[in-house]
């Protein structure tokens, strides 16, 4: 199981009110109680969080904020020591407006070799003052930025897919592939297992820059470029001993262009966004691991089980909506929600994602049960993706709120006694009950159901890699079986439903009527194996 730290949001060990690698050590204990095998943290590099770190400044160095280099080596030598491995971000599509690559590309004005690590274009007009094109950025608005040359005059313009401090880099240049390849060796060399890539499908842009149109293809997203990229850094973590990971932020609609990225020469996983946005319905859900199953076989990658991350509404929140599917399109403000519903569906598939075949990921807080905060007062709200959208999108700022340790009221033990800033992002007072404290040592939290799921996917056998069979169900009702003597029911239908044989109960989302499976919830069985369809069970 791989957990997701955000490091701003963590767990803060200087007390200026932002999370750090100094309260990501204090709670490695935690996390190796959880049962956690790797941890993949967001950035954490020199930027001037234009959008929380993601436009990097330096990828060879930790924000001052964060900590530094040297105690992020000891993060990651401390949690090896634990049996944990590390994944770290990597932001290959953008960097900073502050890197110093761009600076010099403006500093030396239009002739300036830098420029061409980039995507600088004259505008369209006689004046050069149109935009070179029409796109829409991945956070809706304008994707071109004017410049000013250093005489004063306007200049050409640059490419940003993201906020107009994030400029694009330029793939085809041959210094920006290399300077990557250098930058995963650099941290790979400290010791890091994997490397987590954002944005993973923008990297290539058709240079003729068309315009998206119906029918044609899209000049910046899936181009079939990118490949070659990822072939090359699949050798660089090849040429290291062990086991190096690549992984990727893959948002890919078609099943058969996401498996292109997971070819045996490419990554070696990608995040399924496709389970993560899927309604809580037992026929979508089924869709939806079927297609996922599918599309991984042939390239024999393994198939990952995402609920929330930084980036979507947190899926306590969803699940107790009338509409339980996430898109960043449909994402607004007011949507009503029912969190003791959504608790429960929350509960119930943490036991279906924890129990598929692949790799499980969870974000952090998810183990707590933490919902969507959704009434951050508007002046402290940070997210781009929010100010971008007129205030239309909410932001994402609900789901990076600083997690609730210990204690009665905020800041929950986030940041130590002797603290002299207040949290980044103001928690609910109602999280009192969702501190680790709080949870730890009853049976009836999400803390100690993910503890015990956990503990059971990495002694049983059946768990993990490896093949699933779905068995005869009710309407509304998911029932597969994992070799050997493992079954999960997840009942999803509005009336309880009987369990079948079985020799133990191994762990059930919430309580059970005798031997009927509540509706929107969950349990994990000793059963025998299955009978072939068509054998003779004499």
């Amino acid at each position: 199981m791989i957990y997701q730290v955000y490091p701003r949001s963590f767990a803060d060990g200087n007390g200026d009110g932002i999370g750090d690698i100094a309260g990501i050590r204090s709670r490695l204990n935690y996390l190796s109680t959880l049962g956690v095998d790797a941890i993949w943290f967001s950035p954490w590099y020199p930027s001037p969080m234009a959008d929380a770190g993601y436009d990097v400044a330096d990828y060879r160095d930790i924000d001052p904020v964060f900590g530094t280099l040297a105690e992020a080596e000891a993060l990651i030598a401390e949690a090896h020591a634990l049996g944990i491995r590390t994944i770290v971000d990597v932001v290959p599509n953008h960097c900073s407006d502050a890197h110093p690559w761009f600076q010099a590309a403006l500093a030396g004005g239009p002739d300036a070799p830098e420029r061409d690590l980039f995507w600088f274009r004259p505008g369209r007009g006689p004046n050069g003052d149109q935009r070179p094109t029409d796109w829409v950025g991945e956070f809706g608005g304008e994707t071109w930025t004017r410049t000013t040359d250093p005489d004063g005059t306007p200049g050409d313009w640059y490419l940003h897919l993201f906020t107009a401090e994030q400029p694009d880099f330029n793939w085809d240049h041959p210094r920006v592939r290399a300077e990557f390849e250098d930058i995963l060796r650099f941290w790979f060399d400290r010791g890091v297992d994997g490397i987590r890539i954002d944005s993973a499908g923008l990297l290539v842009k058709d240079g003729s820059l068309p315009e998206t149109l119906p029918g044609r293809p899209h000049p910046f997203r899936d181009l079939d470029g990118v490949h070659e990229i990822y072939r090359a850094w699949r050798r660089v973590a090849d040429s290291y001993p062990g086991d190096r990971a690549l992984i990727g932020e893959v948002w890919m609609p078609d099943r058969q262009r996401f498996a292109n990225y997971l070819r045996p020469d490419e990554l070696h996983a990608a995040f399924n966004f496709d389970f993560l946005g899927c309604a809580w319905d037992a026929a979508a859900l089924r869709e939806s691991i079927d297609g996922t199953l599918s599309a991984h076989a042939p390239v024999g990658a393994p198939a990952t089980w995402v609920l929330s991350n930084h980036d979507v509404t947190r899926h306590v929140t969803r699940y107790g909506r009338a509409d339980t599917t996430f898109s960043f399109a449909a994402k607004r403000e007011g949507i009503p929600t029912d969190l003791e519903l959504g608790t429960r569906r929350a509960r119930a598939a943490a036991l279906l994602s924890l129990s598929l075949p692949g790799a499980a990921y969870v974000y952090q807080g998810e183990e707590l049960g933490l919902w969507e905060v959704e009434d951050i007062p508007r002046e402290l709200r940070q997210d781009p993706m929010h100010f971008r959208s007129g205030g239309v999108d909410p932001g994402r700022d609900g789901c990076r709120v600083p997690l609730p340790w210990s204690g009665e009221t905020p800041p929950f033990d986030f940041s130590p006694d002797e603290a002299t800033g207040t949290p980044w992002l103001p928690q609910p007072a109602d999280w009192k009950d969702r501190t680790a404290q709080a949870q730890a040592g009853d049976e009836r939290s999400m803390l100690e159901l993910y503890r015990r799921a956990i503990a059971i996917r990495r002694a049983d056998p059946a768990l993990g890699d490896g093949a699933m069979t779905w068995l005869p169900a009710p309407e509304g009702v998911l029932a597969y079986h994992r070799s050997p003597g493992f079954t999960c029911l997840v009942n999803i239908s509005a009336g309880a439903v009987p369990l079948p044989p079985h020799t133990e109960r191994l762990l059930a989302s919430g309580p059970l009527d005798d031997d009927l499976l509540p509706p929107d919830t969950a349990v994990w069985l000793r059963t025998a194996e299955p009978i072939p369809a068509g054998s003779d069970p004499a």
